[in-house]
């Protein structure tokens, strides 16, 4: 039986563009529920099988396998549906880092119902290094503290993450200028 599809707006753009900070601003709006994947696959024990194979990739500034990536996102959004911090019938998901590439965006056409593309844009990409950066020390997180991965990260979404702009209509899609304070926004 298939599950009914849910809707969502999408957040995109590069690393460090401010996807995730949007989203918890607008996650705050009633009706809307903000789900990260990063926050989904940080949340994977690193011991497990599944967190062994998520830090082989990102450790490297690598995309994590289509399958795999859907699969925990999958399980993420229904253990919070759930929970019923995600409510499908009456919530608008609001996604971020999620689709990374073309297929992802195929798989993902199963489960989500896109009604908008927010495509965040920064022209300065020392200045989106300078936010991951930062974000690594006030999140602790050590997949944003290491250069070479950042760096790569960064060429990933030039030959990947770019390209799933195209799999939506120029209707749907948003450009935003990324620059400025998160309220500015």
């Amino acid at each position: 039986m298939a599950t009914e599809r849910r809707k969502a707006v999408l957040l995109f753009g590069a690393p460090g563009v401010g996807k995730g900070t949007q989203g918890r601003i607008l996650g705050q709006i009633p009706g809307f529920f903000h789900l990260s994947s990063g926050d989904v696959f940080r949340s994977i024990d690193i011991e497990s099988p599944e967190g062994q194979e998520i830090y082989k990739y990102s450790s490297r500034g690598e995309l994590v396998p289509d399958e795999l990536s859907i699969r925990i996102w999958k399980q993420g959004l229904d253990a919070r549906a759930t929970l019923s911090m995600y409510k499908p019938r009456k919530d608008i998901l609001i996604l971020d880092g999620i689709p990374r590439n073309i297929q992802q965006a195929k798989i993902l056409e199963q489960h989500i119902d896109v009604l908008k593309v927010l495509h965040l844009t920064c022209s300065d990409e020392e200045e989106m290094i300078h936010r991951i950066r930062h974000r690594a020390i006030r999140e602790n997180r050590a997949d944003d503290a290491n250069e070479s991965v950042i760096r790569r990260r960064f060429e990933v979404y030039r030959e990947e993450s770019a390209q799933v702009l195209s799999c939506y209509p120029e209707e749907i899609i948003a450009h935003i200028d990324a620059i400025g304070s998160p309220a500015g926004v």
